[in-house]
């Protein structure tokens, strides 16, 4: 069995198109139960019926005939209990329904398994015989493992071949497809999708129309003669050590290329009119699915062969492409990508960017943290997205709610443009409070910081009236570059941080790098990255790297006095004293080189469970307590902020991280020790009204909400904020937390910083 799920999962990933993958589900089930029928009817959402798709074994004519409501027949039982039916005769079911012209009237056992993807009901899965019996455990264990193997590829299937007709069709008339993630950044962008290629990966490249085919032709060859001579320089370097048939192979890989085999078929797409990357895809993948599909093992391994090659000659055809930042944008482009890194943010031109679009990724990644300190709405983790179809396509990216639009219709259109003009609005009113303190009504002062890492953060962040920096992400620079950057480059870096807000204080992390900011040139290989090596752990085990940063930032800051350091991921107090000792290292030694340094202010990061519980500890030894809420989040409800299946549990307002912030606060006081906060949650306008509830003495956020904290903290009082948190805290469930934040602040006429209502 295991054998023939292997075979099938392979099978069905190589088919083209939904139809060809549920034909093939159909026909090697079938064959691998030996049973006399097995049937596919999926859920189809606008009439929420289900709908016959594929069978063998049935009347073929049925198909996309026959249809059941999700109330009627077994099928319709299936769904409704979401688990597996298996019956010796349906016939004498009480929820037998006949559907006549399927002509399934003779078969009598039955067994079907719903096909659920993230908790949606796609359809189920049935297989019957004519003969009266069960179908024995090991049977009903098959058809749940294919189940759920089969609605990941199924759901994906889906989404890919409407995507396919709306490119049929875009130029005739407008759908809206609609697809599901989780908001990185709130707002609204109406634009243009352009796609990124993952480096290397052929089956992340996008279909994308060539604007000279003589040109793409120009470089495939380009990059195919330059695979031809790699591959003679690997077969001659390796002659003397292979016999004369291990040799052959890199024939048979030269022979690949000939004009009349792979390079032929991949120049007959461009001249159809796509560019060299996805004709090379597509004819690459054709050639896998076929050799994937041969009986003979040696045949089949070939597919192996023909990846290689099609991964070797992206390579070449991706090192002659366009950086990001020499790409012709189009006006209000939104970028795509299989996953958004900080350093891809870093060299994007802004001026043309409205959105931001990940498959991969989560709302609190740092690609997530860093659009909302750019203040472009952003999508994460939209899974089902096919995004290699989407090219050129206008779309709808709604920051709020985490959903995209594609190919929107010109009501949705309007619709999405009115929020924009509000938004807008809504910005134009908080332009006066630059200059304003974020003082309650009843005279409560309440200091707000920004958080930064690139440069344009500076003027931005000054702009919306900040008073300090609470977090520079100091690793940034360093993920920007292609080695690390010598004390010289980062004394400069730091020292325009320090100078644009001097006398106010800039707080710069110490290099926190690891878990999911790695840096190319320094990689880190582990399978759990996140409780692995990262932050204050590789500093330490790298005093060189740790030192030279030290004093770097000691001769920025120098005659500006106005430098904190604060070390990231501490666990315990020897981390504290060993890292306090490296900087007092690096202050003597710069006295001795003659350089005026101040002793700056120490602190340390609270982020995980271990440090929650060691405050006044750390408090008896620093400076200053900050809290990082979104890893502190992340480590005590155990979810990856970085995998969108789990972003739903991803709760700032869990009760077990509300007691957490507020303990936090409390220990550090009992030491007469500043806490502040430089998490997400402190930029959500009611997240901050708790904060200050708490007690936390500043908050530290992205710029772009900057100015809607200062709005709502101007416009409560310290008594009101003070009662929603006792409220907040007699409650044991996040989401009816949630939403008493969002009614209360509409109470209270903040009703413009809560999500704007939106069409389903």
């Amino acid at each position: 069995m295991l054998e023939a799920l292997r075979k099938i999962v392979q099978e069905v990933n190589s088919a083209p198109d939904l139809e060809s993958v549920l034909r093939v589900i159909v026909r090697r089930v079938q064959r691998a139960v030996r049973t006399d029928v097995c049937s596919i009817y999926l859920l189809d959402p606008a009439t929420q019926r289900f709908i016959l798709k594929a069978t063998q074994g049935l009347n073929k004519k049925s198909v996309g005939q026959a249809s059941l409501s999700r109330s009627e027949g077994i099928v319709g039982l299936v769904g409704e209990r979401a688990e597996p039916i298996n019956l010796e005769d349906a016939s004498k079911h009480r929820a037998y329904s006949y559907i006549q012209e399927t002509g399934e009237e003779k078969f009598h056992a039955f067994l079907g398994v719903p096909i659920i993807h993230h908790r949606e009901l796609l359809g189920v899965l049935v297989v019957q015989q004519e003969a009266i019996r069960r179908f024995d455990e090991t049977e009903e264990a098959f058809m749940v493992t294919m189940s759920a193997q089969l609605a990941g590829v199924i759901a994906h299937a889906e989404a890919t071949g409407s995507i396919g007709k709306l490119n049929d069709v875009k130029n005739k008339g407008k759908t809206d497809r609609k697809f599901e993630g989780v908001s990185g950044c709130v707002g609204v962008a109406i634009g243009q999708a352009v796609v990124m290629t993952p480096l290397a990966d052929l089956s992340g490249v996008p279909d994308r129309q060539a604007k000279d085919i003589e040109l793409e032709k120009e470089k495939f060859q380009g990059a195919l003669a330059s695979v031809r001579k790699d591959i003679k320089k690997v077969a001659r370097s390796l002659s003397k050590r292979l016999r004369s048939e291990e040799r052959e192979l890199f024939d048979v890989y030269l022979r690949m290329l000939d004009d009349n085999a792979l390079a032929g078929e991949v120049v007959t797409q461009i001249e159809n009119g796509n560019w060299a990357q996805g004709a090379l895809r597509k004819v690459v993948e054709e050639h896998v699915r076929q050799f994937s599909l041969m009986e003979d093992p040696y045949l089949r391994e070939r597919a192996s062969d023909i990846r290689d090659l099609g991964r070797r000659i992206l390579t070449w055809l991706q090192s002659s492409a366009p950086s990001l930042a020499e790409i012709d944008f189009p006006e209000n482009a939104i970028l795509v990508a299989d996953e958004l890194t900080p350093a891809m943010l870093g060299e994007v031109p802004t001026d043309k960017l409205v959105g931001l679009l990940s498959v991969n990724g989560s709302g609190n990644s740092h690609a997530a943290i860093l659009a909302r300190s750019m203040g472009i709405p952003t999508v994460m983790g939209a899974v089902d997205l096919p995004y290699t179809r989407i090219e050129g396509m206008q779309i709808i990216l709604d920051g709020f709610s985490g959903r995209v639009f594609v190919n929107p219709s010109d009501d949705l259109l309007k619709c999405y443009q009115d929020i924009i003009d509000e938004e807008r609005q809504v910005n134009a009113d908080l332009e006066g409070l630059k200059e304003l303190p974020a003082e309650t009504k009843d005279g409560y002062r309440m200091p707000l910081w920004v958080n930064t890492g690139l440069v344009t953060d500076v003027a931005r962040s000054l702009d919306r009236g900040a008073e300090g920096i609470g977090l520079y992400r100091t690793e940034i620079p360093f993920m920007i570059r292609d080695f690390f950057p010598s004390e010289q480059d980062q004394t400069e870096t730091y020292r325009r941080q320090l100078e644009a807000f001097a006398p106010r204080p800039v707080t710069m992390r110490t290099l926190d790098v690891g878990g999911d900011k790695p840096l190319p040139y320094f990689p880190i290989e582990e399978e759990n990255p996140f409780l692995g090596w990262r932050g204050i752990r590789i500093t330490l085990d790298h005093p060189e790297i740790f030192l030279v940063q030290i004093r770097a930032m000691l001769r920025a800051a120098e005659g500006l006095d106005n430098l904190r350091i604060m070390l990231p991921m501490v666990t315990s107090v020897h981390e504290v004293d060993e890292a306090k000792s490296l900087i007092s290292q690096a202050v003597n030694e710069l006295r001795e080189e003659g350089v005026t340094v101040a002793q700056p202010q120490i602190g340390v990061m609270v982020e995980v469970p271990a440090a929650v519980y060691q405050v006044r500890r750390f408090a008896r030894r620093v400076d200053f307590i900050s809290v990082g809420s979104n890893d502190l989040t992340q480590y005590l409800l155990a979810v990856d902020r970085n995998n969108p299946r789990v972003a739903n549990l991803y709760m700032s307002y869990h009760p077990a991280v509300l007691r957490a912030l507020q303990f936090i606060v409390q220990e550090a006081h009992k030491e007469d020790v500043a806490v502040s906060i430089c998490g997400e949650m402190a930029a959500d306008p009611g997240g901050a009204v708790l904060l200050m509830a708490m007690g936390y003495d500043v908050l530290s956020m992205n710029a772009t909400n900057l100015p809607r904290v200062k709005y709502t903290i101007r416009h409560v009082t310290i008594e009101q904020a003070s009662g929603l948190l006792s409220t907040i805290l007699s409650m044991d469930d996040a989401d009816k937390i949630h939403l008493l934040i969002r009614d209360t602040l509409k109470k209270w006429g903040l009703g413009q910083f809560t999500r704007p209502t939106i069409p389903d």
